[in-house]
């Protein structure tokens, strides 16, 4: 496990990485925060770092770098959790793998198929696939209100004896499950993510609401079961996730519709929006490549239709470029795709 003279590096600092930082530091275990926003590391140093949760509110002080200092490092981590955005993975794990023990693990606790990138900055034998369910949102630096306090979030982990320091440090921030296959269950967090992270947001809504406008239930069940027979064709398994259990998704045809209404029972809280719709008002890119994106491209080498997933993916293309904007009558864009 996790020992008490173990260093942990947190990369990335955003609402999810602040969340599982204040709940390591909050238990004395020794934490670096990494962040590239300039005005949250000064906010942090400044006064903390305040979590604001449904019951209670956290305040830790943190040890945080901003990414420019990783090059004076002088002592290596034993765990790095990256908790950043998919496609900012490859350079990331690049950047801290110098300053990565001999011994020491690198797990992307992220969206998307991204333990592969660690692996190949870090090798196969140092990286560690994750899964992650924490629900969270920043707009202003050193404050982050967590809709899901560590009783309510879940992570998954490599189920072998070498992840088990990554188990140990998550462990504190939420229920943790091993999982043999680890792979399988992100890719069944990617059937999750490509049903509500980018169609809600096209929306312009919280997700509770946007579930609710006729016809788009339907549009991410669709987007579900072609990421789910995409992944099938592609070899990985059906697994039980978000403390699910394997009879809960025995019959196929369901499981996704069992998934989506887990994720809203257990996790979605009244007015949280998805993190791809917090980035695009913000100005910033989504991780829609990374989500519906790989779903389209691997459908497409595997003869598998995805006319859902393509048709958030060209939504979504068309905010990031300006030409939409996030708005509940983009609902007539996604539903045509909704059938069966």
């Amino acid at each position: 496990m996790t020992g008490a003279g173990d260093r942990i590096a947190v990369l990335g600092a955003g609402a999810n990485g602040s969340s599982i930082a204040a709940d390591l530091i909050a238990t004395d275990l020794d934490v670096t925060l990494i962040e590239q926003w300039p005005a949250h590391v000064e906010a942090m140093r400044a006064d903390g770092l305040v979590i604001r949760m449904p019951e209670r509110e956290v305040t830790v002080r943190p040890h945080v770098l901003h990414v420019c200092q990783v090059a004076e490092l002088r002592h290596p981590f034993d765990v790095v959790l990256i908790v950043m955005k998919a496609y900012d993975t490859r350079w990331a794990a690049e950047l801290i793998a110098p300053h990565v023990s001999r011994t020491g693990l690198v797990a992307a606790v992220q969206n998307g198929m991204s333990t592969s990138a660690v692996a190949a900055a870090v090798g196969a034998e140092r990286a560690v696939g994750t899964v992650i369910e924490v629900s969270a949102t920043m707009s202003e630096p050193g404050l982050v209100h967590r809709h899901t306090p560590p009783e309510r979030s879940w992570f998954a982990v490599d189920a072998g004896a070498r992840a088990e320091p990554v188990r140990a440090a998550l462990s504190h921030s939420g229920r943790v499950e091993p999982f043999p296959d680890i792979d399988s269950a992100k890719w069944m967090k990617l059937v999750s993510n490509s049903s509500v992270l980018v169609p809600t947001a096209i929306l312009g809504l919280p997700m509770l609401d946007a579930i609710r406008v006729p016809g788009m239930r339907d549009v991410m069940i669709r987007a579900g079961r072609e990421t789910l027979a995409v992944g099938r064709a592609g070899g990985r398994s059906i697994l039980p996730i978000f403390g699910l259990t394997a009879a809960d998704i025995a019959d196929e045809s369901t499981v996704v519709e069992t998934m989506l209404d887990a994720l809203y029972d257990r996790f979605v809280v009244a007015g949280a929006t998805t993190t791809v719709l917090q980035d695009w008002r913000k100005g910033r890119r989504s991780e829609v490549d990374d989500i519906n994106g790989i779903v389209v491209a691997a459908g497409a080498r595997l003869g598998i239709p995805t006319p859902a997933n393509a048709a958030v993916v060209d939504a979504a293309h068309r905010i990031q470029r300006g030409a939409l904007d996030p708005r509940a009558e983009n609902a007539a864009l996604l539903t045509p795709f909704g059938g069966a």
